[in-house]
C-alpha cells in the first residue's frame, strides 16, 4: 500500500530524466523567465514528454498568495478586479508552491473559464462565479497534454487569455474578468495531427524529442523508470539535492534578470536573425530577445552574448517559419551561424580593436559576392576536383536542353489552392470541427430540451417557475425538481472522416495529368486540416489496392505519401472500391459518430478486376465524390457512371477550385 501511496505522491525527479537537454533548457528558460511564453514540446509517443513537464513544476519557486484568494492575487500587487477583491489588508500573505494546471482535451468551456455557481443560484438565490481552470493557473503552469488535439472553442479562449493576460465571462448573467497570467506548456505528437498557427505562434519556443538512439541511454532511462516504479517515494528522495539545486539556480536567475543587458549589438543580431529567416510579425523578435536575457541569467552573466542569441532562436524559430500544414519546423543552423557572424559586434573591428577600412568595391569582379574568379571564369576546388555543373547533378544534353526526367519519378504537385466545401448530408454527432453541420456542445445556443447535460440555466427556471407556490417556496433559494432540468441544443459544425481513393494506374501516367491530380488532393488535404477531419489515403494501381495513409488526423503524413506516390500499371478501380469499404467498416466500428466523405480521383477507367459497379454497392449511403480526371477533346463520361453508381456528387477535375465554382454561378447569372 505505501508503494502505491509514493507513486501517486511522488512526481519523477526533473535532474532523474535522461538526456533530452534542449527541452530541458527550454523549460528552465521559462522557469526563469516566464515572459517568455512557454514550451511547444513535438516528439513521438513513448519519449517521456508528459514526464519532464510535470517534474518542473517541483522546481518553481514558492507564492506568496493573498489568504483565501481563489485567483492566487500577489499581496505585494494585488488586482484591483479580482472578484474576491478588494484585498486593501494584503499586506501579509501566505505562501505556496506554485502548480501544475492540466487542461484535459475533452474540457468544457465553463471548466475552463468558469462559470455561474448553479448550486448557490439555485439554492440561495445568488449569483456567484465558480472559477475555472485559468484561474487555478494565475502564475503558475497551464499544462495541455495532446494540445493538438485541443478543440477549437477551447484554442480560442485559450489563445485571449494567453494575449492578453486575464480572462473574461460573459454569460447566464454573470460579468467577471480576473488576471490569467500563467506558463503554456503543451505536448503533442505530430503524427496526430498540427496544431493551429494561431495557437502554434503563441508558444514561444519548441522543441523536438526524440527517444535516443544510444544503448547505454536507453538502459539507464529504463533501469531509473523501474526504480521509479519499484519505489516512487524513496527513488525521488534519492535526488533531493539535485533537485534543491536547480530550484536555487532558478531563483538565483530570476534575481539576475532584470540586470542583464541587452546590448544594441545583441537586438541587432536578434533582428537580423528573425528577418534573415522570414518570420512573420515581431512576436519572434519579442520572444527571442526575452529567451537570450533569461540565457544569460541562467548562466550567470550579465549582458547578453552571441551564444545566447544562438541558442534562444534555435529555440524560438523554428515553428515560426512554417507557411502551411505541410511546411516541416525546422531551422537551417548554417544560415543561423552565417547571420550572426555577419552581425557580430567584434566584425567591424580588427584584432587590435580599430575599425576595418570599407571595402569600396566589395561587389567587383573579385569581391565576396561574385561567385566566380577573374574573367568570369568559375574558380577550381581546392581539392583538385572538378567544377560543379551550372545546373544541378545533371550535365545538360548537347543541344542545350534539359534531360527529361525518368519515367518511374514521382511527378511533382501542382501548388495547393482553396476547393470547394464538400459535406456530408445531414446533421452527426462526431468531434467538433469546420465541415459538416452537427449537434455539438460547443456550438451555438438554439433551444433547449429535458436532460442535464450543458445545464441550460434560463430553461431551467422557466419550468421551475411555475411550481413554486406548490412546492412549498418560502424563503430566496428556488425548488427545482428533477423533471425542470433543461439541457442546452446546440448547433455546430463536426468534423468528417476524409477518405481519398486515388487512382494512380497508367492512365494517370501524364506527368501534366499526375501533377493536377496531386495539386488537387494536396488542396484536399489542406482543407481538411484547417476543417479538423481526420484523412486516410487508398491507392490502387497494377493489381491491387493499398492503404497507403490509415486514417490519422495528420494531413502532413497525407501529404509525405501524396509526394512519393508512384504511378503505371493497369486500373483495378473495384479493387480500390472495395478497399474503401472495408476501410470505413472499421473505422465506423472504431467511431461510430465520425461521419465519412469519400473521395474518389479517377478517370473513370478500369482495366482489372469485377466491374466497378458491383464493387460500389458496399457504400451505398456513404457520402461520396467523384473527381473526374479525364481531359481531352473526346470523353467517355465513366467518371459520371461511377457517381451514379455511388450516388455521388460529380466534379471535373478543372472545377474543383472554389473560385472556378464562383465563376460558373457568374456566368449562370450573366445567362440569366
Amino acid at each position: 500500500m505505501s508503494r502505491r501511496r509514493g507513486a501517486a505522491t511522488a512526481r519523477y525527479p526533473f535532474s532523474a530524466v535522461v538526456g533530452m537537454d534542449d527541452l530541458k533548457l527550454a523549460l528552465l528558460v521559462n522557469a526563469v523567465s516566464p515572459g517568455v511564453g512557454g514550451v511547444l514540446v513535438r516528439g513521438e509517443k513513448g519519449t517521456a514528454k508528459s514526464t519532464i513537464v510535470r517534474a518542473l513544476a517541483g522546481l518553481l519557486p514558492a507564492l506568496d498568495v493573498v489568504p483565501g484568494c481563489r485567483f492566487s492575487c500577489d499581496p505585494a500587487d494585488p488586482d484591483p478586479d479580482c472578484p474576491d477583491g478588494p484585498h486593501a489588508d494584503a499586506a501579509d500573505g501566505e505562501g505556496r508552491a506554485a502548480r501544475l494546471v492540466e487542461l484535459p482535451v475533452g474540457a468544457s468551456e465553463d471548466r475552463l473559464t468558469g462559470s455561474l455557481d448553479i448550486e448557490r443560484a439555485l439554492t440561495e438565490g445568488v449569483k456567484a462565479f465558480e472559477p475555472g481552470l485559468l484561474a487555478a493557473a494565475h502564475r503558475g503552469v497551464l499544462y495541455v497534454d495532446e494540445v493538438n488535439l485541443l478543440h477549437d472553442h477551447l484554442v480560442d479562449l485559450l489563445l485571449d487569455a494567453a494575449a492578453m493576460g486575464e480572462s473574461y465571462v460573459e454569460r447566464e448573467g454573470v460579468s467577471v474578468r480576473h488576471a490569467a497570467r500563467f506558463l503554456l506548456v503543451g505536448t503533442m505528437n505530430p503524427e496526430e495531427g498540427e496544431l493551429r498557427p494561431q495557437l502554434l505562434d503563441r508558444f514561444g519556443l519548441t522543441v523536438e524529442v526524440a527517444a535516443t538512439r544510444d544503448p547505454d541511454e536507453r538502459a539507464e532511462v529504463v533501469r531509473r523508470r523501474l526504480r521509479y516504479e519499484e519505489d516512487p517515494a524513496g527513488f525521488a528522495a534519492g535526488w533531493t539535492d539535485a533537485e534543491a539545486e536547480l530550484a536555487g539556480r532558478i531563483a538565483a536567475a530570476r534575481d539576475r534578470l532584470a540586470a542583464v543587458e541587452l546590448t544594441d549589438a545583441a537586438l541587432r543580431q536578434i533582428t537580423a536573425v528573425c528577418a534573415a529567416f522570414e518570420v512573420d510579425g515581431l512576436r519572434a523578435d519579442l520572444v527571442t530577445a526575452r529567451a537570450a536575457i533569461a540565457l544569460a541569467a541562467w548562466h550567470g552573466r550579465t549582458a547578453v552574448t552571441a551564444d545566447d542569441v544562438r541558442t534562444a532562436a534555435r529555440l524560438a524559430l523554428p515553428h515560426r517559419r512554417r507557411r502551411d500544414p505541410f511546411d516541416a519546423p525546422g531551422l537551417d543552423r548554417q544560415k543561423l551561424d552565417e547571420v550572426l557572424d555577419e552581425h557580430d559586434e567584434h566584425d567591424e573591428h580588427d584584432e587590435h580593436g580599430e575599425p576595418e577600412p570599407p571595402d569600396d568595391d566589395p561587389g567587383g569582379p573579385d569581391g565576396p559576392d561574385d561567385p566566380d574568379g577573374p574573367g568570369g571564369e568559375p574558380t577550381p576546388p581546392q581539392d583538385g576536383s572538378a567544377p560543379s555543373e551550372p545546373d544541378g547533378d545533371r550535365r545538360p544534353e548537347p543541344n542545350g536542353q534539359k534531360p527529361a526526367p525518368e519515367r518511374n519519378e514521382p511527378a511533382p504537385a501542382d501548388a495547393a489552392y482553396k476547393p470547394r466545401l464538400f459535406t456530408v448530408p445531414g446533421t452527426g454527432m462526431g468531434a467538433p470541427g469546420r465541415r459538416s453541420k452537427a449537434r455539438s456542445p460547443y456550438g451555438r445556443v438554439s433551444g433547449s430540451r429535458p436532460g442535464a447535460r450543458g445545464l441550460h440555466l434560463t430553461a431551467t427556471l422557466r419550468a421551475a417557475a411555475p411550481h413554486q407556490h406548490a412546492r412549498g417556496r418560502g424563503g430566496p433559494g428556488l425548488v427545482v425538481a428533477a423533471e425542470d432540468l433543461r439541457e442546452s441544443v446546440r448547433d455546430g459544425r463536426e468534423g468528417n472522416l476524409v477518405l481519398f481513393v486515388v487512382d494512380a494506374s497508367g492512365s494517370m501516367a501524364a506527368r501534366q495529368r499526375m501533377r493536377a491530380v496531386k495539386g488537387a488532393v494536396l488542396s484536399l488535404l489542406l482543407d481538411a486540416y484547417q476543417r479538423r477531419d481526420k484523412v486516410g489515403l487508398i491507392t490502387f494501381r497494377g493489381t491491387g489496392a493499398d492503404l497507403a495513409l490509415p486514417p490519422t488526423s495528420s494531413v502532413e503524413a497525407g501529404a509525405r505519401r501524396l509526394e512519393g506516390l508512384p504511378t503505371g500499371g493497369r486500373t483495378p478501380l473495384a479493387a480500390g472500391l472495395l478497399r474503401a469499404a472495408e476501410v470505413l467498416r472499421v473505422e465506423r466500428l472504431r467511431d461510430p459518430a465520425r461521419r465519412p466523405l469519400l473521395v474518389v480521383v479517377t478517370d473513370g477507367r478500369a482495366t482489372h478486376g469485377p466491374d466497378p459497379a458491383a464493387a460500389a454497392g458496399p457504400l451505398a449511403g456513404v457520402a461520396a465524390v467523384v473527381v473526374d480526371c479525364e481531359s481531352g477533346p473526346v470523353r467517355l463520361g465513366l467518371s459520371g457512371r461511377l457517381a451514379g453508381h455511388l450516388g455521388a456528387e460529380l466534379v471535373r477535375l478543372d472545377e474543383l477550385a472554389a473560385d472556378a465554382l464562383a465563376g460558373v454561378v457568374r456566368d449562370v447569372r450573366r445567362v440569366a
